[in-house]
């Protein structure tokens, strides 16, 4: 078979490698205030997902709401045979989507496609700090558990153990809405929290806390920085990583339809080489993961 020729539209990720999965919700906890983790058993998923990917998600046997909705695969869990068999998704019950998930009972037939993007790349690093905000704390369990080699994902597996050091600052407007920091203190990674109202950590936002982070470690360091959560919280991130010469990785949260790079909906503006300085790249199969550098905010 011939090489389909290389034009602007080619994408690394496409959706050619996913599965679609029927199954049904086998948890649907309460997390944070209107936030959910929903677990469900998709073996073929679970089994080849990477930090950063996600996944589309429909109720089965419906056309309302007719479209899925896209959700970072929050973590992976094996079956008493040590086989990667569920996957745990969380949501922010905010939409016609995300209300349907979260009334469902226990049992609800679900549709999934997935592994969907590119996912965050295994680099080697003295130090990764993940800075998120909102609900963008859902990729970087995976993310972090891997990092320090606790886990491993992908298949084959990644490498694993690329970083020294984890360490998470996660903001929110208030500790209401601040969900599964027990599993990130469990997974033993450094914790900074920080709330708009003060009622958690401290009264700063999350790019103030990353920028005093920074200045205060060893200069000699390899640190990264991965940011997911609101856009102007991300740029801000971004601003703060440039200034400090520091390697950053963004997760785009742009909406998606489709998520396999068909209807064109979930674009972002990113620099790139040629006569163009930026073109509109689709999050769901040239991202959701981007340099900061690249993405004009």
């Amino acid at each position: 078979m011939s090489k389909l020729p290389h034009t602007k539209l080619h994408a690394k990720y496409y959706a050619d490698k996913m599965a679609q999965v029927q199954s049904v919700i086998e948890q649907n906890e309460l997390v944070g205030e209107k936030t959910y983790r929903l677990r469900i058993a998709a073996a073929a998923i679970a089994s080849t997902v990477v930090p950063g990917q996600f996944v589309m998600i429909r109720l089965a046997g419906t056309d309302a709401p007719l479209i899925g909705r896209a959700l970072a695969v929050y973590n992976v869990t094996a079956d008493s045979a040590g086989t990667p068999t569920y996957i745990d998704l969380v949501y922010l019950r905010k939409g016609v989507m995300t209300e349907a998930l979260a009334t469902s009972p226990l049992g609800t037939a679900v549709t999934v496609w997935g592994p969907l993007g590119n996912g965050f790349s295994p680099t080697r690093c003295d130090r990764l700090i993940m800075a998120v905000g909102g609900i963008g704390q859902t990729p970087m369990l995976m993310l972090g558990r891997e990092a320090m080699g606790s886990q491993s994902f992908g298949s084959p597996a990644r490498e694993n153990g690329w970083s020294k050091q984890v360490e998470l600052i996660y903001g929110a407007r208030s500790k209401a809405l601040l969900a599964g920091v027990d599993d990130f203190r469990g997974a033993e990674f450094q914790v900074t929290l920080c709330t708009d109202d003060g009622s958690e950590g401290v009264r700063q936002l999350v790019p103030d806390v990353l920028a005093a982070r920074l200045a205060e470690l060893p200069k000699d360091e390899t640190i990264r920085v991965v940011t997911c959560g609101p856009e102007i919280m991300m740029e801000k991130v971004a601003q703060v990583c440039a200034d400090a010469n520091i390697d950053c990785d963004v997760s785009m949260e742009t909406p998606m339809a489709c998520g396999i790079g068909v209807c064109f909906s979930c674009v972002a503006k990113i620099r790139q080489e040629g006569p163009d300085p930026w073109d509109y790249k689709r999050t769901c199969v040239e991202g959701p993961i981007f340099n900061a550098n690249d993405v004009c905010w």
